[in-house]
């Protein structure tokens, strides 16, 4: 669409729309994707890769204007400067009332670090990017020649498009009010630590083999999704007091809705299903929680069950009676509702996948990670080759449900490299990789018992 300035805008998509009103403190709405190399980074190549790239990511160029009924995002000249990194992992992008592109590039030693405001995509959306950038970096810093790219073959137009409206059938506003209450179960089990006084970020990243969760997981006879997620509930018990336990545990799982429908855009398409256990059904076997988990999962992920959730959501944005409140109110409504929200959830569980590139590139990379900012506790899952990487960032500086979740690991003889800018971050006999404080890796200092910085 164009305005009155000849230029371009696009209206946000729906998942979208509550994120500015949404992003305060700690809860900076901002994810941060990682590629790390097995050599240095050339910024002055990183630089030319990205001038390349973005020429297919207009909507990356965009910033956040606010209009009387909604905020949009309008076109821009701006110029992205590629820097190595210096801010804390995943620190503010968005201020209110300031006019600045809403994503970052930077690098520090082998690490390539594409950090977004989650207005203008999702995980996968930023992947798609940021394998695009690698991608490109690396044909360019070594001179290589007809890299064949199997990932996403999409037009400009179609990484723009707002999916969420592509595929909404409407339904009525009661529907949706009795869908909502049905998602909802009340307040949970909240996740505490030492929350740092000024909300500066806290990452702990833990590096595990692939093919050893896929053998659990089989163990098991579960999937990679329901075994990682079980086990997290698990490490979860095991932080909390008796006391503790009489309130459900409830992580949400965000869903990658181009697994259902038909699209491959850049922005923000996803859904989130619910998973609750009540830890006094707990026997100490994780066979008890897995076969909860499980059924949770094959209720949730049925193909009407996904298609129902996205139109909930969706229908709001569409009822003229939410389309006509000023944007102020809309701000302090959804605020409102967000913080209320979040006691209905213990934590995050976000698994990206297995991250796929170029065979002729894979000599060159060593693995990719994600984190994505959260007043509490959020956890995301990546693979690439044989290396999985379960990332968090927090204000907190104490991660015991993660020390908990890697000891479990430990304890089925699965190693654990531990990265982290915490000098109190203990993963038992693992090892370990120290940080800086930007949450990227330094120098290795060898394989370290307590993980200290």
């Amino acid at each position: 669409m164009a305005k009155g300035n000849n230029k371009k805008w696009y209206k946000l998509d729906n998942a979208a729309k509550i994120i500015p009103s949404s992003a305060h403190g700690a809860d900076t709405r901002v994810f941060r994707i990682c590629c790390e190399l097995k050599e240095d980074v050339r910024p002055e190549v990183l630089q030319q890769a990205h001038d390349d790239v973005i020429e297919d990511f207009p909507l990356f160029r965009c910033v956040l204007k606010r209009g009387f009924f909604w905020y949009y995002l309008e076109d821009s000249d701006f110029k992205l400067k590629i820097e190595e990194d210096h801010l804390h992992a995943c620190s503010p992008i968005y201020y209110p009332g300031r006019v600045n592109l809403l994503y970052r590039v930077n690098y520090y030693g082998r690490r390539i670090n594409l950090e977004m405001f989650h207005v203008l995509a999702d995980g996968t959306g930023g992947f798609i990017f940021l394998k695009r950038l690698v991608s490109r970096y690396l044909e360019l810093a070594h001179d290589l020649k007809d890299v064949r790219y199997e990932g996403e073959t999409s037009s400009v137009s179609e990484k723009g498009d707002d999916a969420f409206d592509q595929y909404y059938s409407r339904q009525k506003l009661g529907r949706q009010l009795k869908q909502l209450k049905n998602i909802s179960v009340g307040r949970a089990h909240q996740i505490t630590g030492d929350i740092d006084e000024n909300l500066l970020p806290h990452l702990i990243e833990g590096t595990v083999s692939a093919k050893k969760i896929i053998a659990l997981a089989k163990e098991n006879e579960t999937t990679v999704g329901v075994y990682t997620t079980s086990l997290y509930v698990q490490a979860i018990i095991d932080s909390m007091s008796m006391s503790e336990r009489q309130r459900p545990i409830v992580i949400s799982v965000p869903v990658n809705l181009r697994q259902f429908f038909n699209s491959d855009t850049t922005r923000n398409f996803f859904g989130v299903i619910t998973i609750v256990y009540r830890p006094t059904e707990y026997d100490g076997n994780i066979a008890t929680i897995i076969k909860k988990v499980k059924e949770e999962y094959d209720l949730q992920l049925k193909e009407e069950s996904v298609e129902r959730i996205m139109n909930t959501y969706a229908s709001f944005e569409h009822h003229i009676a939410i389309k006509m409140v000023p944007i102020w109110i809309k701000d302090l409504v959804i605020s409102f509702f967000n913080k209320e929200s979040k006691k209905g959830i213990t934590s995050t569980l976000s698994n990206l996948g297995r991250i796929q590139m170029p065979e002729t590139l894979t000599p060159y990379i060593d693995r990719f990670a994600a984190f994505m900012a959260a007043p509490s506790q959020q956890i995301c899952i990546t693979s690439f080759g044989d290396r999985m990487v379960f990332g968090e960032v927090s204000p907190y500086s104490t991660h015991d449900a993660m020390m908990y979740f890697f000891r479990r690991l430990i304890s089925l003889g699965v190693d654990v490299e531990l990265a982290s800018n915490d000098h109190n971050a203990k993963g038992g006999e693992s090892g370990t990789d120290p940080v800086n404080e930007a949450g990227n890796k330094k120098k290795k200092r060898g394989r370290g018992k307590h993980g200290k910085k």
